[in-house]
């Protein structure tokens, strides 16, 4: 399960990777996803389990250099100097020297505050501490921001992603602009009970959360499952090796209800 993307700077990610927000036995998951073929693992200081997620890592016998690891910076800290210390000590707390991939965790706070926090960032990917650096919850209007100022494209957008809130023209713009998009809540919070979706798990023998994650691949989308139960976080990556066919992919795209279907806080229109 180590398909990867190739990020427009270059670095490779994998395409798929386990979320561990709420999760209470972070540090398990993170070991069971790792031996179980994940190669990604989706955290960030509001979570704050960065501690665990270096834990898991520790104990799962995967390389630090062969998993993908993720955090992002929360919008009290959208200052330099805040989102400066704020990088250093999620650094202390994984027990790594660098993470692969930084976002800011959404475009609260206002321009001038996420575009300090942003290039604390860029100067911490400089000196070594991020290899690359993204965002979250943005819209193309908050990435814009970014090219006015004359900084360096994000390489990642991840926003809230499945076939009720499907996010069209952020997605599009992102498309446009080669940045990779990442689909957190990709299993809607667990409301699988959605007739289509039974419908299509019935028909592929797959069960709803996998039809889901197999949605985003094909979408094109880097989907973030979250579980804390090994048997999901397993099943939640056996999303290779088959394809919901076009007309079934149809069925599903046919469910977006827009901003009505988040299930989130999804700020995406934040000022």
């Amino acid at each position: 399960m180590v398909e990867t993307v190739t990020l427009s700077d270059g670095h490779t990610m994998p395409v798929i990777g386990l979320g561990v927000y709420l999760n209470d036995e972070c540090a398990e998951a993170c070991e069971v996803a790792l031996q179980n073929g994940y190669r990604m693992i989706d955290g960030a200081r509001y979570y704050e389990n960065e501690v665990q997620v270096g834990v898991g890592v520790g104990k799962s016998g995967v390389k630090r250099e062969d998993v993908f690891i993720t955090s992002k910076v929360y919008h009290p800290d959208f200052t330099y100097d805040g989102t400066t210390a704020a990088l250093k000590e999620s650094i202390a707390n994984l027990g790594s020297s660098y993470y692969d991939l930084y976002l800011t965790h959404s475009a609260l706070g206002g321009k001038d505050a996420r575009l300090a926090a942003y290039r604390a960032l860029l100067d911490g990917k400089a000196s070594g501490m991020i290899k690359s650096v993204g965002v979250s919850n943005y819209s193309a209007k908050h990435i814009e921001e970014i090219r006015e100022a004359g900084l360096e494209i994000p390489v990642v957008n991840q926003i809230e992603l499945h076939p009720f809130c499907q996010q069209k023209p952020i997605v599009e713009y992102c498309r446009k602009n080669n940045i990779v998009v990442q689909a957190y809540s990709p299993l809607v919070c667990g409301a699988l009970d959605n007739p289509v979706i039974q419908e299509l798990s019935t028909k592929y023998s797959k069960d709803p959360a996998q039809i889901l994650v197999r949605w985003s691949l094909q979408r094109g989308f880097v989907p973030l499952p979250k579980s804390s139960q090994p048997e999901r976080i397993i099943s939640n990556g056996q999303v290779f090796g088959w394809e919901i066919e076009p007309t079934d992919m149809a069925k599903l795209d046919a469910l977006d209800r827009g901003k009505e279907g988040a299930v989130t806080w999804n700020p995406v229109d934040v000022d």
